[in-house]
C-alpha cells in the first residue's frame, strides 16, 4: 500500500523495523524484500535499491531470487548504472559470498544466468551512457545462450544506436526485425527519431503510415516524436492531426503535447508556427505557466516585446484559458515577472518595467535585491522617481532594511524635493546597516551626479541641520554616518574633493559618556 502511493521512504522504515524485532526474524524474506526492490524502482531510487538489494544476500531466508534479480536489474537499467548491473549480474553467477547454515538443503545453488529481461536491462542502461558496445556484447551473449532477441531486445538496442548517432545502424537492425517478424511500436518509434534527426521528414511520415497499414497501434511517444518532427519542418498543421492521435493512448495532460510542440517551433526559431499552435491550444486545453513562459522567454529573445508585453497582460487578466474548461486559467509567476522586466530594462522601456514591477510586488512575490535593485535604480535615474518610494514603503511595511544604494538615492530624492528632514529620516531609521559603511566620496559622488537638480540652499539647510545632530547625539555611529554626509555636502557646495575625518575628541568623548 505505501509503495502503491510512492511512499519509499515509509517502506524503508518498515522493513528497519522488521529487522529489529526478534520476533519478527522470520519475516525477512525474499518476498518482502523482492516488494522493497519492486517498491524502489518505481520511484526510481537506484542506490537504495542496490543497498537493499546486497543486504538481501546476507541471509538465506532472503538471498535474492530471479524476481529479485529482475526488480534489481530494470531499475539500474533506468538509471543508467551500467557499473553495478555488471556487478549485479557478476552476484548472479556467482556463489554466495557468505556460508549458510543449510540442513537439510545440502544442494541449494542460488548461481543463475541472466535472461532476456536482464539483458534488455542492461540495454537500458547502454542507452543513457551511449555505449554502442555495450549493445553488441548483449546480442552476443544472446547468440551465446540460445536466446532469441525479442522486438523489444532489437527496439532498445536501436535506441543505443539512435543515442550514439549511428543512424545506418538503426536501419540495419529495423530491417532486420522486418525479416524475422512484425516490427512493433518501439521499433517504429525509434526509426521516426533516427529520420527526424537526419532531416527526413517524409521518410518518417511514411514510417508511420507504413506502420498503421499493418494494424499496428502506435505509442503516444510514438506520435508525439513524430508531431514535433513535423513542427520542425514548418508542417504545424499536419502536426496537429497526429494529436488526435496522442489523445486516444496517452496518459500525460494534453498541455504536455501542445507545449512540446511550441518548444520545438521556437527551437526551430518559428515564432509565427510557435504562435500558431499555441493559439490552437487554447481551444483544447488551457495553457500552464510553463507554457506561457516559454512563449514569453521565446517573444523576449526575438525582439517581440510588444507580443510579450500582451501574453503578460492576458496572463495577468486571465483571458489565458481553455475554450473547453474556462475555469482553468494560466498565472504568472517569478519567472514571468523577472524575464519581461529584464527585457524592458534592456531596451529602457521603464513604463512598461513600472507596470510589470508592480504586479509582481501585488501578487505576492518579493522584491529581490540581487535581481532587482540594479533594474530599479536604472528605472529611477530615468524619470521614475515614485517607483523608489513605492519600493520603500513595501520594504518597511515587511520589515526589510532597503539595501544602502536605495536608502542613499531616496535620501538625494529628498534633499532635491527640499525636505531635509526627511532625507535625515532615511538615513537615521536605517543608520546600523551597510549604509554606515559608506564612504564620505561615494556620499558626494551621489551629490555630484545630481547636481543639476540640487539646489545649494537645500544643501546648506542640510548641513546645518546635521551639524545640530552632531552637537547632540549620543552614538559614535551616527556621529560618523553624519560627519561623511556633511562633510561631502560642504565639499559639494565648495566644489573642492572630500577629506575622511575621524570624529573629534569632543565628540567621542560625549558619545562614551552618553552610552
Amino acid at each position: 500500500m505505501l509503495g502503491r502511493y510512492g511512499n519509499w521512504k515509509r517502506v524503508l522504515q518498515v522493513v528497519e523495523w522488521l529487522q529489529s524485532r526478534e520476533r519478527f526474524k522470520s519475516y525477512r524474506s525474499r518476498y518482502i524484500y523482492t516488494t522493497v526492490l519492486d517498491v524502489l524502482g518505481k520511484a526510481k531510487r537506484p542506490i537504495e535499491a542496490l543497498n537493499v538489494f546486497y543486504t538481501m544476500q546476507n541471509q538465506l531466508s532472503s538471498y535474492p531470487d530471479m524476481a529479485a534479480y529482475h526488480c534489481i536489474a530494470v531499475t539500474l537499467g533506468q538509471a543508467g548504472l551500467l557499473k553495478e548491473l555488471f556487478d549485479v549480474i557478476d552476484c548472479m553467477r556467482s556463489p554466495p559470498r557468505k556460508k549458510f547454515k543449510l540442513g537439510p538443503l545440502q544442494n541449494w545453488d542460488p548461481r543463475l544466468e541472466p535472461d532476456l529481461i536482464v539483458y534488455n536491462a542492461v540495454l537500458n542502461a547502454c542507452v543513457q551512457q551511449k555505449q554502442w558496445e555495450g549493445a553488441f556484447w548483449v546480442l552476443q551473449q544472446l547468440k551465446e545462450k540460445n536466446l532469441r532477441p525479442t522486438n523489444t531486445t532489437y527496439g532498445l538496442v536501436m535506441e543505443v544506436m539512435l543515442a550514439c548517432g549511428k543512424y545506418n545502424l538503426v536501419y540495419e537492425f529495423f530491417n532486420k526485425v522486418e525479416k524475422s517478424s512484425i516490427p512493433g511500436a518501439l521499433n517504429y518509434k525509434v526509426l521516426v527519431n533516427s529520420l527526424w534527426r537526419e532531416g527526413k521528414i517524409d521518410e518518417a511520415v511514411m514510417a508511420v503510415k507504413d506502420m498503421e497499414s499493418r494494424g499496428i497501434v502506435g505509442s503516444a511517444s510514438l506520435y508525439y516524436d513524430l508531431a514535433r518532427c513535423l513542427c520542425s519542418g514548418g508542417r504545424c498543421k499536419e502536426a496537429l492531426l497526429q494529436v488526435e492521435k496522442i489523445c486516444k493512448v496517452a496518459n500525460k495532460p494534453l498541455v504536455v503535447t501542445y507545449t512540446g510542440l511550441i518548444q520545438t517551433c521556437v527551437d526551430n526559431g518559428s515564432m509565427e508556427n510557435a504562435k500558431y499552435i499555441f493559439s490552437q491550444m487554447c481551444n483544447y486545453c488551457s495553457p500552464n505557466t510553463v507554457t506561457c513562459n516559454i512563449m514569453l522567454k521565446s517573444f523576449v529573445e526575438h525582439g517581440m516585446l510588444e507580443d510579450a508585453k500582451d501574453l503578460l497582460q492576458d496572463i495577468l487578466h486571465g483571458r489565458i484559458r481553455s475554450k473547453v474548461d474556462s475555469s482553468q486559467t494560466a498565472t504568472a509567476d517569478k519567472f514571468t515577472f523577472n524575464t519581461f522586466m529584464e527585457a524592458c530594462a534592456a531596451v529602457q522601456r521603464w513604463d512598461d518595467f513600472e507596470y510589470a514591477f508592480r504586479k509582481m510586488l501585488s501578487k505576492g512575490y518579493h522584491f529581490d535585491e540581487r535581481r532587482h535593485l540594479r533594474m530599479v535604480l536604472d528605472a529611477y535615474r530615468n524619470g521614475k522617481e515614485q517607483l523608489l518610494d513605492d519600493l520603500w514603503r513595501y520594504l518597511c511595511h515587511h520589515n526589510r532594511a532597503p539595501p544602502a544604494p536605495v536608502i542613499m538615492e531616496r535620501f538625494c530624492l529628498k534633499l532635491v524635493q527640499g525636505d531635509t528632514t526627511a532625507a535625515i529620516f532615511c538615513i537615521s531609521r536605517f543608520q546600523e546597516g551597510k549604509v554606515q559603511n559608506t564612504s564620505s566620496m561615494s556620499w558626494l559622488n551621489l551629490l555630484n551626479r545630481n547636481a543639476d537638480r540640487l539646489k545649494d540652499e537645500h544643501v546648506t539647510k542640510l548641513v546645518h541641520e546635521l551639524n545640530n545632530l552632531l552637537s547632540s547625539r549620543s552614538s559614535s555611529d551616527h556621529i560618523s554616518l553624519y560627519q561623511k554626509i556633511q562633510s561631502s555636502c560642504t565639499s559639494f557646495l565648495s566644489g573642492s574633493p572630500v577629506v575622511e575625518k575621524a570624529p573629534s575628541d569632543q565628540q567621542m568623548s560625549m558619545a562614551l559618556h552618553h552610552s
